[in-house]
């Protein structure tokens, strides 16, 4: 209790002191961030009219997405789309509207700070207007997953007493959390949105997450998508005729992007979006975040563990567990030292050479990128440049993954803090703009969901294209012999699969021209 005490008294001290700090230092601040990135004012309008899309076929005023500079002479682009060129780029840029409608936060306000919006996004309570229906999962080792399907409240009695129709065709939003297992508001706000958007939300929550039984003494390593594999294979046996797309919100990313990775393109996913995701994890973990944000992040998960302290200590030294002051220590009791009393005595000697080699092992396993070049499906990223729990952008942002791979696209905004992204009151989401937003809805949501639906129409138009071509390419006499002459594997007709993934991924070539 007294540590609660602690922590809202530190909140109501930064609530004082940070608006006023903030107000007579933001003005310049969003181009001198640019300027560490690397990117100038000059170079962020190239990148987003000349990269991606010119601005005569963009069908908006990118310029309306602007931040003045301090001499307000120049504007600095409030957000910045980075990628590779390509087709599907340059369809996003044309239809996703949200991507340029992103009005930044300046002021005497508390959205102006990355430190508050952050805190309120993960810690303000919400009443939600969604209520969840639980499945738990037993896996191959007997463990147990949870999947929360989220549903209206006027459809909360009848899905308790009847399961969704596996005949339904409504495409399933995967949401992972945040790897601590708290589920934020941004969660909530994400599974209601989606709702509305016609989705069927479902949350996945790990071993021991969120209210879900411990059945084996084993925890989910940070980046082992075996759980979340097998958590697909079933919402697939569920709802075999939908499409399903992926969301994951802070460190909750890595655990998608190493599913998409291993899986490549038998992932059953469309296309995935991460909010304010963690890339660098095992730097993120040895350096952690700021303080106020790591001594939360170790004293929130020392209490979810504290329920099992028990069982866990059939395996893990719990006094150096629950004494553990640091991310890094709490993950290398709990997954990089040998159970017993030769775990004990390796703790006992501090750092040595076993425990750093472990260290670096555990890494070699779990690092969310470490097979990113296999990711066969879009991923959108949405990331602020003033993330207090990300740390510094130069450092933390892999930008030549988004400018070298064709699936991977970056939203990088100058402000929004972490999984915050608050505009100015009035702006995209009142009805306006953007034709699909309704008051309270988040610009990451917003932007995320056109992402995803956009992805989806260019797949569908490049697989009408193509079948055309065939059609055409076997209509006439003299052409078709040209074209069964040309490649016979062209006509080979592709294997039966009861989950139609020939059709999700086949349009790849096309989309990377």
């Amino acid at each position: 209790m007294l540590e609660w005490l602690v922590v809202l008294f530190i909140l109501i001290l930064v609530a004082v002191i940070w608006p006023a700090s903030k107000y007579f230092g933001t003005q310049g601040e969003p181009d001198a961030l640019l300027q560490r990135l690397g990117i100038s004012r000059r170079q962020t309008k190239e990148r987003v009219s000349e990269r991606c899309v010119s601005d005569r076929e963009f069908p908006g005023d990118w310029a309306n997405a602007q931040t003045p500079d301090l001499e307000g002479e120049n504007k600095v682009p409030a957000v910045a789309l980075i990628c590779k060129p390509s087709a599907l780029a340059n369809y996003l840029l044309k239809h996703c509207r949200t991507f340029s409608n992103f009005t930044a936060c300046t002021g005497w306000t508390w959205r102006a700070s990355a430190f508050l919006q952050t805190v309120y996004g993960a810690c303000w309570p919400y009443k939600s207007r969604v209520h969840f229906v639980r499945d738990y999962l037993q896996l191959s080792d007997d463990g147990l997953v949870a999947l929360d399907w989220a549903v209206s409240v006027a459809g909360a009695l009848y899905q308790k007493r009847r399961r969704t129709s596996s005949n339904s065709t409504s495409p399933i939003l995967l949401i992972i959390p945040n790897s601590f297992g708290k589920i934020t508001r941004n969660v909530l706000k994400l599974c209601e949105v989606a709702l509305s958007h016609g989705y069927l939300p479902v949350v996945f929550n790990r071993r021991s997450h969120n209210a879900t039984p411990l059945s084996t003494v084993k925890l989910q390593q940070f980046g082992d998508p075996g759980d979340l594999r097998e958590a697909v294979r079933y919402m697939r046996y569920r709802q075999p005729v939908s499409r399903l797309y992926a969301v994951s919100e802070s460190t909750g990313s890595g655990l998608l992007l190493a599913y998409l990775g291993e899986c490549g393109s038998s992932s059953y996913v469309t296309a995935a979006a991460c909010l304010s995701p963690v890339f660098r994890c095992q730097s993120w973990f040895e350096n952690g975040p700021i303080w106020p944000f790591h001594w939360a992040l170790v004293t929130y998960q020392r209490i979810c563990l504290s329920r099992y302290r028990t069982v866990l200590g059939e395996t893990v030294h719990t006094d150096t567990l629950f004494s553990s002051c640091s991310l890094r220590g709490l993950e290398e009791v709990l997954f990089c030292q040998p159970p017993g009393p030769k775990g004990a005595l390796a703790l006992a000697a501090g750092t040595s050479s076993s425990s750093g080699g472990a260290w670096e092992a555990y890494w070699e396993r779990n690092e969310p990128l470490r097979d990113v070049d296999e990711v066969a499906i879009p991923v959108l990223s949405v990331c602020a440049q003033d993330d207090p729990i990300r740390g510094d952008p130069q450092s933390t942002l892999p930008l030549e993954l988004f400018e070298s791979n064709p699936h991977f696209f970056l939203l990088l905004t100058t402000r929004g803090g972490h999984c915050g992204f608050n505009t100015q009151e009035g702006s995209a989401f009142s009805g306006g703009v953007t034709g699909g937003g309704s008051p309270g809805t988040s610009w990451s949501h917003q932007a995320l969901l056109e992402f995803f639906r956009a992805t989806t129409d260019f797949i569908a138009a490049e697989e009408r294209a193509k079948q055309a071509v065939r059609r055409r390419g076997l209509g006439g006499s003299s052409q078709g012999k040209v074209f069964r002459h040309r490649s016979v594997s062209t006509c080979k007709r592709l294997p039966a699969c009861s989950h139609n993934i020939h059709t999700i991924y086949n349009w790849q070539r096309s989309y990377t021209r």
